[in-house]
């Protein structure tokens, strides 16, 4: 972990973000059944032994061009969301650091990644973004491309990062990424919700057959 890695959960972008009623559900089922098996396996939540206590991961949808559908902020402790834990991303302005959402909560603090993956190309509809210390500690073994080790979560650099690495074409083997300089930090997407997940699952099972 870099010294000066800032604490999870935090918001470091600015965002424009107006409350309205929760986003249609139908949509997000699917997305919201992966994040809660994700929770169970404690690679979504909130632990008092990990990292301040703040709560940890996210998950995300596209709907339609570039809007996507993403968790709120500190949501991690809840065993399993609703239509009222979702936000809608409308605009992200990376360069500027800025974030214009709707909804019955704020995004997640990692929106502007999640944001910078969605215009790498129209087939990346769902992204996921855990934190498990076993396979982001066996991620070089394993072959998963890796953010620099300076670049922290959730700020204009890691969505540039994120960008660099697909360019140099290092996704092109699976849709996972270790954040070099996020503890524990990794990151799934794919053409669906179930391409994504399953990514995810395959990486984290070859992660523990390591021993």
């Amino acid at each position: 972990m870099a010294a000066d890695e800032p604490q999870e959960g935090v918001v470091k972008f600015e965002l424009r973000y107006t409350c309205t009623e929760p986003l249609e559900f139908a949509p997000l089922r699917a997305l919201n059944a992966w994040r809660t098996l994700l929770h169970r396996l404690a690679l979504i939540g909130q632990d008092p032994l990990r990292y301040g206590g703040v709560g940890f991961g996210n998950v995300s949808q596209r709907l339609a061009g570039q809007q996507f559908a993403i968790t709120g902020t500190q949501t991690g402790a809840l065993p399993t969301l609703g239509a009222r834990h979702y936000a809608l991303i409308e605009d992200c302005d990376i360069a500027a650091n800025r974030v214009t959402a709707r909804g019955p909560i704020e995004p997640s603090s990692e929106s502007l990644t999640h944001a910078m993956l969605y215009r790498l190309g129209a087939d990346i509809r769902c992204v996921l973004h855990v934190h498990t210390p076993r396979l982001w500690g066996c991620a070089r073994a394993l072959g998963i491309p890796i953010t620099h080790p300076d670049v922290a979560y959730g700020t204009p650099a890691m969505a540039v990062e994120m960008e660099r690495l697909h360019r140099a074409g290092k996704f092109a083997r699976r849709g996972i990424v270790a954040m070099g300089g996020h503890t524990d930090g990794v990151v799934a997407f794919g053409a669906d919700v179930n391409a994504a997940g399953f990514a995810l699952l395959g990486a984290y099972v070859e992660a523990l057959a390591q021993d």
